[in-house]
This record gives structure tokens, sequence and C-alpha cells, in this order.
């Protein structure tokens, strides 16, 4: 081989080096290319949605924590990774695991299709006595627990064999429904009761127009009618007129026991008439019914029973409790007024010996319309009005009313307003 041969081969040798080079060179550049996207992929995976500097596993929990629904994370066989704080009362997870049939169901169901379901299911819920029992009552608008959760339940995957759960309490949602509905029923049948009975007892007294007697009975039922549909007229008129005097009422300072005295003088003759004795009393003292036969020891252990009210407002309010009292008291019983001042609070409470309130209803009974008992209600003459009215009278001058009832034993309303503050300003009394 002479020396261009030589020269020759190893100049092909030196470029099959530099080629192999290059090509050894842009593989790497392309592999490191693909890192540096997969990395750069990565590093943007790390980071919050919500921008660069923010802090992923902080921010995940306080946003768990806004929601409104509660949440739980789990794989598709149930097993829980995550469990928000929200959806501990519904008692879903048991030892890291879904225990609830039907929301497995909804689970599997959105685990084989790849969707997102949703359902409102119902679970029963074990409770013990309701806590008013015990002896403090329950106040108007407090919700009795329920023995059943309505839930709405919506699962979808968000990742790799993860799925969310999220967790709606339609409880409360449902319950007012039941109450408007209800509300609707009570109200077109209050109303259309009264004014078919009139009707029909109209054609009765033209079919018996020879028959004087029989004139005389159906007339005195149509007064009867008349004055039941006129009652439920001026209850509707008087609960309108408390709903709208929001931010319109005519606070004085008054004495609650006058308004006390005032409600049991509007009732006594209806009390002789059941042959229910009403009784008064103030600072745990016993009072006179009638102010004149007030004395001046009685006016002066009484003399702190001030409140800032409506005077006419807090009559009616007291009214209608006493009313009650003495309609669902057995004859020969008694009803006790007790008008009182502790820390601050006058309080005015109204206990009978009557038939007491099941345990079931007492959330319900200050609802327009509701009753216990209405084949009762209808022979005692009331509207289904009266404690709504008391309701509203009461929260429109600051105060809340409570009750505490059981079946057999009778029932306790207590009204509880601030005390007016110590004031040259003169009393007003209702008496």
């Amino acid at each position: 081989m002479n020396v261009w041969q030589i020269i020759i081969v190893v100049a092909l040798v030196a470029l099959a080096l530099a080629w192999a080079i290059v090509i050894a060179y842009g593989k790497g550049r392309a592999a490191g290319r693909v890192a540096a996207q997969e990395a750069m992929a990565a590093d943007e995976d790390a980071k919050s949605l919500f921008g660069d500097d923010i802090p992923v596993r902080p921010t995940e929990r306080r946003l768990i924590e806004v929601l409104p629904e509660a949440v739980i994370v789990t794989n598709r066989n149930g097993l829980v990774h995550y469990a928000s704080p929200g959806s501990v009362p519904f008692g879903l997870v048991s030892g890291k695991r879904i225990n609830s049939r039907e929301v497995e169901d909804i689970l599997t169901q959105a685990a084989s299709d790849g969707g997102v379901r949703e359902r409102e299911v119902q679970l029963p819920l074990n409770r013990g006595p309701f806590p008013s029992l015990t002896g403090k009552g329950i106040e108007a608008g407090q919700l009795r627990p329920s023995n059943t959760l309505y839930l709405r339940v919506r699962i979808g995957d968000i990742g790799d064999d993860l799925y969310a759960i999220f967790i709606s309490d339609m409880s409360e949602q449902r319950r007012f429904e039941a109450v408007r509905r209800d509300f609707v029923t009570n109200v077109s049948h209050e109303l259309k009761t009264p004014a078919g009975a009139i009707s029909l007892l109209a054609e009765t007294i033209t079919d018996a127009a020879d028959d004087p007697d029989a004139v005389r009975y159906f007339s005195g039922r149509i007064s009867k009618e008349s004055a039941r549909l006129t009652e439920l007229v001026h209850h509707l008129i008087d609960l309108q007129r408390a709903q709208s005097s929001q931010g319109e009422v005519n606070a004085k300072r008054i004495s609650a026991l006058a308004v006390a005295r005032a409600a049991i003088a509007d009732n006594q003759v209806q009390a002789e008439a059941h042959h229910v004795e009403i009784r008064l009393n103030a600072n745990g003292k016993p009072e006179p019914i009638d102010s004149s036969d007030e004395t001046p020891e009685d006016a002066e252990h009484a003399k702190n029973l001030t409140i800032l009210a409506d005077a006419d407002a807090m009559q009616t309010a007291v009214k209608n409790l006493v009313e009650n009292a003495i309609h669902y008291s057995p004859e020969h019983t008694t009803v006790a007024v007790d008008v009182g001042q502790r820390d601050g609070k006058v309080t005015i409470r109204v206990v009978d010996q009557g038939i007491g309130i099941p345990e079931e209803s007492l959330d319900r009974i200050f609802e327009r319309f509701y009753r216990v008992d209405p084949a009762r209600s209808r022979q005692t003459g009331g509207s289904g009005l009266g404690l709504a009215i008391t309701k509203h009278c009461v929260q429109e001058n600051g105060g809340r009313i409570s009750v505490w009832s059981r079946q057999g034993e009778g029932s306790t309303f207590t009204i509880e307003l601030p005390a007016a503050p110590e004031s040259g300003t003169s009393e007003s009394h209702s008496e």
C-alpha cells in the first residue's frame, strides 16, 4: 500500500468517526430535550394550578375545607385514601372503607363506565332521646333531629384508580319541602271546610223551611262555621301583620306582669266555662290577677319585671298561649302563668296540666296551620295559627319562645325577653 492509499484510508476512518460523533451528539441532544421536557412536565405537575408560588398540599386541604360538599377519595373497591372533616358526621367510613351499600353501588357504576354518577340516597340514623325531653325544651325554629339523612352523592374518576365522592346534605331542604306541602294542603283545607259547611247548611235550611226547630239548629251551625271562618281570616291578618312589622315594632317600657294580667283577663270567661283555674305568680310568689287587689308588698317584689316591647304584640302572644293551655287542659286543672326576672332576662311562662305534645311534633307546632291532633283542634275551635302568631310577636320584640312537653304530663311555653335597662322613663301598663 502506497502513501496515498494510506492517507485515503485514514481520511475515511476519520470521516466515519466524525459522522458517528455527529450522530451520537444529535441523539444525545434529542434525548436531553425529551428528558428536559419530561422534567418540565413533572415540574408543572408539582406546581399548584392556582400559581407557581402556591403551596400544593396546604392549598388542597384548604380548598376541600371550604367546599360546600364533604369529600371522600377512594379506589374502585371503596378503600378510603382521604375523608374530609365534613364527611365524618355522615358516618360513611368504617375501618378505612365505605360502609354504605348505596354509595358503593354508585361507585361501582362510576368505575365501570368512567363517567360521573349522581344520586340521592337515604340513610337511617340511630338517635338517642330528644334532648328537650330532659327539661330545657326546644326553641321555636330549632329542628328536632331526624332519623333519616337525605344525601346527594356525586362520584367521578380523578386519577389512576382514584374516585372523588362529593356529599351534600339535603335533609333540611327535604324537610322544608314537606313543610311547604303541608302548609298548602292545610290552608286549602282550613278555608274550604267552613265555606263548604256554610254552603251545605244553607241548602239544608232551604229544604227544612217548614221545620222551625231544624231551621234554628242549622242556623246555629251556620253561625258557628261563620265565626270559625271569621276567626281564621283574623288570624291570617294578625300573622301577616306580625310578619310584615319587621323594624316597625312600637317598643315601649312596659310591665311584663301587666301583659300577663291582660292576657289572663282576655281568657277568663273561657277558663270559667272549661272549669280551669288560672293562677298568676311573680318572681315565685302568688300575685292577684286583678291589679286592683295588688298590695304594696306585691308591687314591691314585682317591680323589676319590665321589658322594652310592643304592648299589643306581647299581649297577643301571651293571650294565645293561655288560650291554648285552657283548650287542651282537662276540667278542674290549673293553668299557671309565671313572670320572673333572672340574669338580665324577663320570662313569661305558661304551664298547663293538659294532654301534652308528642315528641315528634315539638319542632313543628310553631308552623302555620300545623296541628298535633286536627280533629281535637277543630273541636276546640283552633285555627292552627295561634302559635305561629305568638312566635312572630315574640321574635319581633327581640325575644325567644321555647316549649317543653311530655304526653300526659302537660306543656310549658316560655317567653324570654331582655329586661328593660334602668331608666327614668315612665312605665306603660296594659291593664
